[in-house]
């Protein structure tokens, strides 16, 4: 049996989004916005609760302190601060969501910080020492790490004894080194609902992906991300879904609590 985690980036508007819920509705695991480049307690609470309805984990999305560029700018900041304020972010909505019954289990960096995460061994270095710092609520062992497939600080994350758990994109295309085409480049972000679930059958059935400068790229995960921002998110995540399913693919979280095993 394959199996394969669906997790989508969401709360990152002023309230809850209707796409949100409908990302809910067919996704395994919810990566909530932590108020440092989107979201704020209410949205942050909210999701949280939707999410736990529904099965699905729930995983903090830390970022550079950033709203005004969404996250999405690099920042420098001292590896000591970085670590402050990424365990800053997961105690948020560890509490909020503590709140409505519902535990954090993991972190997956956003934007600029994922990114610079999987190129810098510092920076790497201090989220491995932050994820390291937090706890999940009610007092379990720290929460997971989410970080690109094929990356280094995966390993980084393992050997500090963390759970990592490797991730690919089925809606961002990729280089043929295994990154992410950077934003803003011709073809970067995928918006075809048929492709974007091609792309994710491929991912969860085959382990590969093409390149847009090259061969096919390998990519071994554990967890699918569908950007909740994207135009038509909705749309793309309910397809994806339907391409797994039909290929007989479990469709389930990686990260324990709120896992479905109802098939949905």
């Amino acid at each position: 049996m394959v199996r394969i985690d669906l997790n989508a980036d969401l709360g990152e508007g002023e309230h809850v989004l209707p796409s949100d819920l409908a990302v809910l509705d067919v996704v395994t695991s919810a990566n909530i916005a932590c108020g440092f480049h989107a979201g704020n307690s209410d949205v942050m609470r909210a999701t949280a609760g939707e999410a736990g309805r529904r099965h699905v984990a729930v995983g903090a999305h830390v970022s550079y302190r950033d709203r005004e560029g969404f996250g999405r700018r690099p920042v420098e900041v001292a590896p000591d601060v970085l670590v402050a304020d990424i365990v800053e972010q997961f105690a948020h909505l560890a509490r909020v969501a503590g709140e409505v019954g519902v535990a954090v289990t993991y972190v997956k960096p956003h934007g600029a910080l994922y990114h610079r995460m999987c190129t810098d061994p510092e920076v790497a270095g201090a989220v491995v020492a932050a994820v390291s710092a937090c706890g999940t609520t009610g007092g379990g062992p720290p929460p997971a790490l989410v970080a690109l497939a094929g990356t280094a600080v995966l390993d980084l994350a393992g050997r500090n004894g963390l759970r990592p758990a490797a991730e690919a994109y089925a809606d961002r295309a990729y280089r043929a080194d295994g990154s992410l085409a950077p934003r803003g480049t011709p073809g970067a972000v995928l918006d075809d609902p048929a492709a974007i679930a091609g792309r994710a059958l491929a991912i969860a059935t085959r382990g590969r992906v093409p390149s847009v400068d090259g061969p096919e790229v390998t990519v071994a995960a554990d967890t699918i991300c569908l950007h909740g921002d994207t135009p038509g998110a909705a749309t793309a995540a309910a397809a994806v879904r339907e391409a797994l399913d039909r290929a007989g693919v479990e469709v389930r979280t990686w990260s324990g609590p709120g896992a479905r095993r109802d098939g949905r």
